[in-house]
């Protein structure tokens, strides 16, 4: 081996970590030649200089962990206090244009208020296929919710009284069209309870103010009553059709807390080809272009395999992927695993070359919980600043599973795009990162090497 390839063996960071342990070793061994190993007790006073070390250690690492959790942390806190921060966007759908649908109208523009749903009156005209096409808005996620006063509502009420249909349903009146899988989170924690107790409401104050409408005009309200009793107690209400639901419970692996497994997962493969390179030496053998290669193209073939059993796993589970894209449907599950792999991954393996295997857990915290943050709740109700999440992995990893187990809005093409695009920076900077270290610490074996030579002299 040549005076230049050993110059490379000795300045990569294992080969520093090596040779400071070692001194500290002989260093502590010179400190207590008199206390044989395994044999001092914590108090000993020949250990003053270990206890105060080991203090030095203890209490630093708790204060910097202290400082990393309300900084990191604050992140996820920041993100449900005051959920919703702002309302989420809902349609109203007049195709009555008739009594029913003003009184409907005017309570959820009045509801507005709450900072829940920001209600907008569209017009029917932009509907001419009628309430289908405004639940495929809804499903193509340009509204959070809809509610349609379906045509004819008023003068099917007003014949229903005419003729005494005791068959009359008062849900015809109103439908509402919603997207569970869209956020399961937002739909059952805002989105529907808000819209069902406004129309709840709704219908118990038109109910009133009709049966004293009847009592003044109709000469058959006894006939009514004893004939058809849910027009006057019941005149309008409404039915909710949820067209995409969350109906898939293991789902909930695989669009958040599954999230955060593969984020652990990666982490585990950073550490184990760490280890892999240290135990066969190609750590220190390696070029520093030899070792970006390894290490680009280790990460690209082991997340390959490691997505596809982590697919499998879910399949295990009987999850449907064929409703969207039939058969292709796992593959493409395999395919968003991989890519999510490689996109947080290659991040760990990036900053491990900067940060070494004791500062790389406080950025795993802080992917993680950055990650996390956004995908709780839709980022629409969050503070401006969770506006980063749509260029974060875990929501358009998140977002494109629900395309394929639900058949929500496709997507696919940008999601693919962010978690390429994260892929890439790491393919930058994980080169970029390896170059300047080993620079460095090149120049730091020569600064060494100098210095013993002087000594020697």
């Amino acid at each position: 081996m040549s005076d230049h390839d050993t110059l490379l063996d000795e300045s990569t960071p294992t080969a520093t970590s090596a040779r400071i342990t070692s001194n500290t070793m002989n260093s502590q061994t010179r400190s207590h030649p008199q206390i044989p190993p395994f044999s001092a007790s914590f108090t000993d006073r020949n250990l003053k200089v270990a206890r105060s070390i080991y203090f030095k250690t203890l209490i630093g690492g708790t204060v910097a962990l202290t400082v990393a959790m309300f900084a990191i942390f604050s992140i996820y806190w920041g993100a449900l206090w005051k959920a919703p921060e702002h309302p989420l966007n809902g349609w109203i759908v007049d195709f009555d244009q008739s009594t029913i649908g003003n009184v409907v109208v005017q309570a959820l523009e009045a509801s507005s208020a709450s900072g829940k749903i920001t209600w907008s009156q569209v017009s029917s005209s932009n509907f001419p296929g009628g309430p289908g096409e405004v639940g495929n808005d809804v499903v193509e996620q340009k509204t959070w919710i809809a509610v349609v006063v379906n045509a004819n509502a008023t003068s099917n009420l007003q014949s229903a009284v005419a003729s005494v249909d005791s068959s009359y349903n008062g849900t015809s009146a109103i439908t509402v069209y919603g997207n569970q899988a869209r956020s399961e989170n937002g739909y059952n924690a805002i989105l529907s309870p808000t819209v069902q107790a406004v129309l709840i409401s709704t219908s118990q104050k038109f109910a009133q103010s009709y049966a004293t409408e009847l009592a003044s005009t109709s000469a058959n309200l006894t006939n009514l009553l004893s004939n058809a009793p849910q027009i006057v107690t019941q005149p309008i209400s409404f039915i909710i059709n949820d067209l995409k639901p969350f109906d898939i419970p293991v789902a909930t692996a695989m669009t958040y807390v599954g999230l955060i497994y593969t984020l652990i997962l990666s982490f585990f493969i950073v550490n184990i080809s760490l280890s892999a390179r240290l135990m066969s030496g190609l750590e220190t053998h390696l070029t520093t272009a030899s070792i970006i290669r390894l290490r680009l193209c280790s990460s690209f073939i082991t997340y390959f395999f490691l997505s596809l059993f982590y697919s499998l796993l879910s399949r295990a589970f009987q999850v449907d992927f064929s409703r969207r894209f039939g058969a292709a449907g796992l593959v493409l599950f395999w395919m968003l695993n991989w890519a999510g792999m490689l996109a947080v991954g290659l991040a760990l393996e990036a900053m491990l070359t900067l940060l070494t295997m004791k500062g790389v857990p406080f950025f795993m915290i802080l992917l993680i919980i950055s990650n996390v943050s956004v995908c709780f709740l839709p980022i629409d109700v969050l503070p401006r600043i969770y506006r980063y999440g749509y260029a974060f992995p875990f929501y358009n990893i998140s977002c494109a599973v629900r395309t394929i187990l639900f058949g929500t809005k496709n997507d696919l093409g940008l999601n693919f795009g962010v978690l390429i695009a994260w892929t890439a920076i790491s393919c930058i900077t994980l080169p970029l990162f390896q170059w300047y270290m080993r620079r460095r610490h090149i120049s730091e074996l020569n600064g060494t090497m100098q210095a013993d030579e002087k000594v020697a002299d």
